[in-house]
């Protein structure tokens, strides 16, 4: 039997959980996880207060050795080979890494990245795949390599994205899809029998950090396209409109084609409350918003939100730039 290869894992975020469990359990044969290397506590909450991360508090109830640096860098090169650490797993860590850190272990440094390279290289593979309409993604195991998300890729599991799916949700799915994937790979890959597939660079787009404002949205777009894109930045940064200086948050929003006497309002226009939300004319057909809150309040249903903040019929929302979540090669 072999002696499984000592194993240390960089990653900050909560789709990495299965992994995670996957090495400290039933992949215990293939590898010895001694150590977790994460991002820095950072704050939370109205008291900011400092909070670790998900992989960080797996990693403390597993008594592993964990390292937090802001860079990472000369320091954990060393402790890599101090540990006599063979190979590094990535996944949804936040940082670049330097070719002396790639170069440390003993095996070329691998990745999980959170779609099907070429497509979707970046910050944000998730939420840009859900609001380009795609019916699948996936995860790629690939090389590291110093240019971001361009290493071969050594294999891949693919994952349906369902209508409902909202990021959380397909992060979910992608994290579970992560166990199949490294349980194929890795064994073959420690006996130097798996090779790699240089990717495409003709056929990769790019995506983007996410910040709060791409939360806004502009109803001249198609309702579908609206909707998408709601789902796309579920949980974070969330989606809101503006009705008279006041941002309201939209929590989850379905569609419907317009009636031919809406088509003669603008984008934007609120007709009345129906049983299924408060509608609001689009580009194309019309986006109907089930759940809504308010500044200081919780997401209601939009029946019990319009109860406390009436919104008339007729009334034509705001519209904001929607910036595009791919940019680069293959944008919108």
């Amino acid at each position: 039997m072999t002696t499984p290869v000592r194993t240390v894992f960089f990653g900050s975020d909560p789709i990495a959980l299965p992994v995670l469990e996957w090495l400290k359990g039933a992949g215990r044969s293939v590898v010895d996880l001694v150590g977790v290397v994460t991002q820095p506590d950072r704050p939370h909450g109205r008291g900011m207060k400092l909070r670790p991360n998900a992989v960080k508090a797996w990693a403390s109830d597993a008594g592993l050795e964990i390292r937090q640096p802001g860079k990472p860098g000369v320091e954990e090169v060393a402790w890599l080979r101090e540990n006599d650490v063979a190979l590094v797993l990535v996944m949804a860590y936040g940082h670049l890494l330097k070719r002396r850190l790639i170069e440390a272990p003993r095996f070329p440094m691998l990745n999980l990245h959170a779609s099907l390279l070429p497509r979707y290289r970046g910050a944000s593979p998730i939420p840009s795949a859900i609001a380009a309409g795609e019916s699948e993604t996936g995860v790629s195991l690939m090389q590291l390599v110093r240019r971001m998300d361009a290493g071969p890729v050594y294999d891949q599991e693919r994952v349906a994205i369902a209508s409902d799916d909202d990021s959380a949700s397909l992060a979910h799915k992608i994290g579970l899809a992560c166990v199949p994937l490294l349980q194929r790979a890795l064994p073959p890959f420690l006996r130097d029998e798996l090779v790699p597939e240089p990717q495409d660079d003709a056929l990769a787009t790019y995506t983007r950090l996410l910040a709060r404002r791409d939360g806004a949205l502009d109803f001249h777009a198609p309702a579908t396209v609206l909707s998408r894109r709601v789902r796309a930045l579920r949980p974070w940064p969330g989606s809101f409109m503006r009705h008279e200086g006041r941002t309201i948050r939209i929590g989850w929003c379905g569609t419907r084609p317009a009636r031919e006497e809406e088509r003669t309002e603008c984008p934007g226009t609120v007709f009345a409350a129906e049983a299924e939300g408060l509608p609001v004319l689009t580009g194309e057909g019309v986006l109907l918003l089930h759940e809504l809150q308010r500044p200081g309040g919780r997401m209601l249903t939009a029946k019990e939100f319009l109860r406390g903040y009436p919104v008339p019929p007729k009334t034509v929302l705001e519209s904001d730039e929607m910036r595009p979540l791919i940019v680069g090669a293959g944008a919108d």
